[in-house]
């Protein structure tokens, strides 16, 4: 009876807790804040019977240990790969993690659910390269830019821009990288059409494609795991968003000091 009850003795638990893992590794790569983690994995094994459950969660790995009623322990680790934003995969994993708790599948159950959401489709490259185009022409006309040549200038750079992000998505360059790249390139075709006269300024250029490499989500998830009390969390996600800033703000730099200083 004690084998029916308890489920976290069951022989399929080392494969439940591996599976469950790889949601909270998925959700953490799709821009999940790490409180949001560490409840999911302590809701989920308490549903499943365990007696006790530790959870350590980092931008980097997550490690959970279990301990069933009958005094077995239980430890798994997953590595966490590249951080992006998926809003609709979060989504999507986020109301799996309350199935399982609700209804405690068995291990087959959680691997076909995380198939389906794993080949569910993503937006194509294309529609990625014209939303970056579309959020700098956006920014142009919001920080007060009106000059058609300027705006569309500012969209083709925010298509360059997608490029240089969807190219580098699956590479193995990190993200400090990333972001300098496309402000160097953004920022040192403004000011090469500037000295072609094809524009009369560049302020609004730039900050029109800057805005779109903002870390912003970084930077609310990080304030968002301090205020929880997720200290290592919170400041490492704060310093990751500090450099990606600074990454930025080099590409800017290192553009105007090969113009000879030019702002404007």
């Amino acid at each position: 009876m004690g084998a029916e009850v308890n489920k976290m003795s069951d022989k399929y638990s080392q494969k439940t807790l591996s599976s469950v893992l790889d949601i909270l590794k998925t959700m953490t790569e799709s821009g999940a804040e790490i409180y949001r983690i560490e409840e999911g994995a302590e809701r989920i094994f308490k549903a499943y019977g365990a007696k006790k459950t530790d959870v350590y969660a980092t931008t980097s790995n997550i490690i959970v240990s279990i301990e069933s009623e009958d005094g077995v322990i239980k430890t798994h680790t997953k590595r966490i790969g590249r951080i992006s934003t998926d809003l609709e995969k979060l989504d999507r994993l986020n109301s799996l993690l309350r199935f399982i708790e609700a209804e405690t599948p068995d291990n087959e159950t959680i691997e076909e659910e995380m198939i389906k959401i794993k080949a569910a489709p993503k937006y194509s490259n294309l529609s990625n390269v014209c939303f970056h185009a579309l959020i700098a022409c956006v920014f142009y006309l919001f920080f007060g830019g009106r000059n058609v040549t300027e705006l569309i200038v500012a969209s083709i750079l925010g298509a360059i821009t997608g490029v240089i992000n969807v190219l580098q998505l699956g590479s193995k360059y990190n993200k400090f990288l990333q972001k300098f790249a496309c402000s160097f390139i953004s920022c040192l075709l403004s000011f090469l059409l500037l000295k072609l006269s094809v524009i009369s300024s560049v302020d609004y250029i730039i900050i029109a494609n800057i805005m779109a490499l903002i870390p912003g989500i970084g930077l609310t998830n990080a304030l968002r795991d301090l205020f929880v009390g997720d200290s290592i969390s919170g400041v490492l996600g704060l310093i990751e968003t500090a450099l990606l800033a600074l990454s930025i703000a080099c590409g800017y730099i290192v553009v105007t000091i090969m113009f000879g200083g030019v702002i404007a």
